[in-house]
């Protein structure tokens, strides 16, 4: 679903923020990437938490982010803390992953409204839709699915450039569904010529909120 005449070079770091609907499965994505449990899945996540941990050869920094309710106006602190993630991998993220879970009805208001949180050129930069309950597919395949997931969901999809993956937190030991996911952001940053996402704007408003 990432493609292009640029080549991928293997990273031997990669910074990561997972945002996205309460109980879309951020927790245990973040879980799922690193390979062991380092975040807290049970219960809502309240504040942004970095993690951190060697992956297929590379340092892997995840942040994982509170998360929103659908059909909401952004909350003050869920909106800090969806600012301050950027700051937690600094000098910023090399991908922005939009969770989703498979079968779910996605609000694009709601995502639209907390991404641009950091800016309108995350979408193009660095934004990657991530399915989560991967399981849920069956014999169905993923493509299959999106096409029949509702207007919302093509939307987002044409936001994010046709850049996604499927995950299924349920499959731990299946070390390839991360590999290729962190390839696929490797291709990201290689038609991006490597840049990682910097905005000016949110830089400053995290300065002030270390100030307060």
């Amino acid at each position: 679903s990432v493609g292009g005449p640029e080549e991928a070079q293997r990273l031997s770091e990669l910074r990561i923020v997972l945002l996205g609907e309460r109980v879309a499965g951020k927790s245990s994505a973040g879980n799922t990437i690193l390979g062991r449990k380092e975040f807290v899945s049970c219960r809502g996540t309240e504040q942004s938490v970095r993690r951190q941990g060697e992956v297929a050869g590379r340092q892997v920094t995840v942040v994982d982010t509170p998360g929103w309710y659908i059909v909401e106006e952004v909350q003050q602190q869920v909106g800090q803390e969806v600012v301050r993630s950027a700051s937690l991998c600094p000098p910023g993220p090399h991908a922005i992953l939009l969770v989703t879970p498979l079968g779910s009805v996605t609000d694009r208001t709601s995502a639209k409204e907390h991404l641009e949180l950091l800016g309108e050129t995350a979408w193009r930069h660095t934004t990657l839709l991530l399915f989560t309950w991967g399981d849920r597919l069956g014999d169905t395949a993923l493509e299959q699915h999106i096409q029949t997931g509702g207007q919302d969901l093509q939307w987002l999809l044409q936001k994010c450039g046709n850049r996604y993956h499927v995950l299924n937190n349920q499959n731990r030991q299946d070390s390839t569904q991360v590999t290729e996911l962190l390839e696929k952001i490797e291709q990201l940053l290689a038609e991006n010529s490597g840049e990682v996402f910097l905005n000016e704007e949110v830089h400053q408003e995290v300065e002030r909120m270390r100030r307060r």
